[in-house]
C-alpha cells in the first residue's frame, strides 16, 4: 500500500503545475506526483477569485496547504483571510518579491503568524510535500466525492480521497447525503488496480446501482449509519474572520462549506454558546466537521465570514 497526501496550494497559479503532472481540472485543478511509492496531490483554485467556492472546494480537501505569496494583492490578502479562518496546517512560501518585514505585518496577530514559512524554491518544495502524509484514522470508510463521470463499459466513476478507514472492492456503501446504497465494483489509485485503498489515497471507484449523473460534489461514501443528514444545523461557536467587514447576523444568506458540500444557507443564530444554520437542501456530516461560512455579498474585504464544527 502506498502514501498519500493531498495539499491544497493556494494564493499563487502556476506553481502547482511545477509540482506534479496535471489531472482533473473542473473549477480546481489537480495536480499530481507519485515518486518512490509515496502520492501528492495537490490541488490549485484555479477559478479563484472569481469563484470563491473553489477556494473553500480546496481546502476541504487537503491535509496541508501550501500558502504561497509573490505579491501582497488584494485575492492573496483573500486567501490569507480564509486559510487562517481554515484548520488545515499551513506552510507559508514566501516570494522573492515579498521582504520578512511585508510578510510579518500581512500574518500578525493570526494563527498563521507562527506557521512554518519557506523559500519559493521549487525543488525544496518537492522536497518538503514529499515528506508530508494523511494522518491515520481509524473507524467505518469514509469517501468524500469531488469529482465524478462515466466510462464506457464501466459505468459510473467517482474520484475522492479515503479519509477514513479502508475501502475495499465489493463493499457496499451508502452515498451520503442521499438514501443511495451502491457497490464498489473496483478500486483503482492512481491509475492502477488494488484490492483496497487506505488513508490519504486518492481512489477512482466504479460503482454499481448509481448513474455518474446522480454523483455530485460533496456527497460521500460510507456505510449506512456513519453520518447523519440533516438541512439544521448546529455547531460550536463561530470564530468570525478578523478581517470580514459585513454584518452577517442572524437572518443572513451565507454560503456553508460541510466538508466539501457546498450549498446556500441561513444564519439562525451565532453566540458564545454556539453556531446554528439552516442550509436549503441536506447535507451529511458528523460531529467534528468543518463548516466555513462565506458571505458572498460583503461590500469589501474577504468573503469569508468564519467557521465552526459540527455538534
Amino acid at each position: 500500500m502506498t502514501s498519500g497526501v493531498t495539499v491544497a496550494v493556494v494564493g499563487a497559479p502556476d506553481v502547482a503545475k511545477e509540482l506534479g503532472k496535471k489531472g482533473t481540472a473542473s473549477d480546481v485543478t489537480l495536480f499530481n506526483a507519485v515518486r518512490e511509492g509515496h502520492a501528492v496531490t495537490l490541488v490549485e483554485p484555479t477559478q479563484f477569485p472569481d469563484k470563491f467556492a473553489a477556494l473553500l472546494t480546496a481546502l476541504a480537501m487537503a491535509d496541508r496547504c501550501l500558502l504561497v505569496v509573490t505579491e501582497l494583492s488584494r485575492s492573496v490578502a483573500e486567501a490569507i483571510a480564509t486559510v487562517e479562518v481554515s484548520a488545515v496546517p499551513t506552510t507559508v512560501v514566501v516570494g522573492p518579491g515579498v521582504g520578512d518585514a511585508e510578510i510579518g505585518r500581512a500574518l500578525k496577530g493570526g494563527r498563521l503568524e507562527s506557521a512554518e514559512r519557506a523559500k519559493l524554491d521549487l525543488p525544496a518544495l518537492r522536497t518538503l510535500v514529499d515528506g508530508w502524509t494523511a494522518p491515520a484514522v481509524d473507524g467505518p470508510v469514509l469517501v468524500p466525492i469531488d469529482h465524478a463521470f462515466p466510462v464506457k463499459g464501466v459505468g459510473a466513476v467517482a474520484l475522492g480521497v479515503v479519509r477514513r478507514g479502508t475501502l475495499h472492492a465489493h463493499d457496499k456503501l451508502r452515498l451520503y447525503p442521499t438514501t443511495k446504497l451502491v457497490e464498489v465494483r473496483s478500486v483503482q489509485v492512481h491509475d492502477i488496480d488494488r484490492k483496497d485503498a487506505g488513508c490519504g489515497e486518492r481512489v477512482g471507484v466504479a460503482l454499481r446501482g448509481v448513474e455518474a449523473d446522480e454523483i455530485e460534489r460533496g456527497q460521500v461514501l460510507a456505510p449506512e449509519g456513519a453520518l447523519t443528514v440533516a438541512s439544521q444545523l448546529t455547531g460550536g461557536p463561530l470564530a468570525r474572520c478578523r478581517y470580514y467587514r459585513g454584518d452577517a447576523g442572524a437572518g443572513a444568506q451565507l454560503q456553508a462549506a460541510v466538508g466539501l458540500q457546498v450549498v446556500p444557507a441561513v444564519l439562525d443564530g451565532a453566540t458564545a454558546s454556539g453556531t446554528s444554520l439552516t442550509t436549503d437542501r441536506p447535507v451529511a456530516g458528523a460531529p467534528g466537521t468543518s463548516v466555513l461560512l462565506a458571505d458572498l455579498s460583503v461590500p469589501a474585504g474577504p468573503r469569508i465570514l468564519g467557521r465552526t464544527e459540527m455538534a
